[in-house]
């Protein structure tokens, strides 16, 4: 918050939004963001599916542009609203052309919104639709390390696509873990906080190969607009602090989460 602020960089090179809420921001008129995305060189957005109330909105929000992509999925604050008639939405949907990833799914152990037993059966059967239809797992992950890394390793052999771990705020040994298995890690605004030490830890930990960039929008807003509504078209300050952390050259870090975005989804 102390910091100026400053106009938000603009890369040559393009930069994919791997995981946001568009369906979440209040600030300003969507068409507005888009565009505002659109001149920060923002080549595609992911807007993430999170309860069964905004399935079908987010498969309508991937319609809006031609660059403009979602998942669909259940988080574990919503785990007990999941039934067998929101699993056949979820399957049915899972593999539509603007539909790249099974998510946001996972474990939450930090609010306990969900029966914890509850959690992990929706989980489970969440990463089966993404075995059933070939497609990469955006995953949540906060206070449930050993769950998480335990019902991962039930599908090791069985998920062919892996996907991210996003908002990435575990410790190291579910980072080595994904990191060995072939995930991807997510990172957000939550790398330029200045208690985020731990988190800055992790991105020094990962090969550069297996980064993707996030905002997390409308939360999570990076240094200098902590404050503000986040938004897709801060996804540069991501960049900027992550090559800044892992001491590479910021093309290097553009161009290569760039590729490693479109591996993950777009492959």
């Amino acid at each position: 918050m102390s910091k100026k602020r400053r106009d938000i960089p603009v890369f040559d090179h393009p930069i994919i939004e791997t995981h946001c809420h568009l369906d979440y921001l209040k600030d300003r008129p969507l068409e507005e963001t888009l565009e505002q995305a659109q001149r920060v060189n923002i080549e595609k957005v992911i807007t993430i599916a999170v309860s069964p109330d905004n399935l079908a909105q987010v498969r309508e929000l991937s319609q809006i542009a031609s660059w403009v992509y979602g998942t669909q999925g259940i988080h574990p604050h919503d785990a007990e609203s999941y039934s067998d008639e929101v699993e056949a939405e979820i399957r049915q949907h899972a593999s539509d052309e603007k539909i790249v990833a099974v998510g946001e799914i996972g474990l939450d152990y930090f609010y306990d919104n969900a029966d914890r037993g509850v959690q992990k059966e929706v989980f489970r059967r969440q990463l089966q639709i993404a075995c059933d239809h070939d497609q990469p797992v955006v995953i949540h992950s906060r206070d449930a390390d050993d769950d998480t890394i335990a019902i991962l390793g039930e599908f090791e052999d069985t998920l062919k696509r892996r996907g991210v771990i996003h908002s990435f705020t575990s410790g190291p040994e579910l980072a080595q873990y994904a990191l060995d298995q072939g995930w991807c890690l997510g990172f957000n605004g939550i790398t330029t906080f200045n208690k985020a030490e731990n988190v800055r830890d992790i991105v020094r930990m990962a090969p550069i190969e297996q980064i993707l960039l996030e905002t997390d929008s409308p939360f999570l807003t990076p240094v200098p607009y902590r404050g503000r509504e986040n938004a897709p078209f801060y996804l540069p300050f991501v960049a900027e602090k992550i090559a800044e952390v892992k001491e590479l050259p910021l093309e290097q870090v553009i161009e290569q989460t760039y590729q490693n975005s479109l591996r993950t989804f777009f492959a």
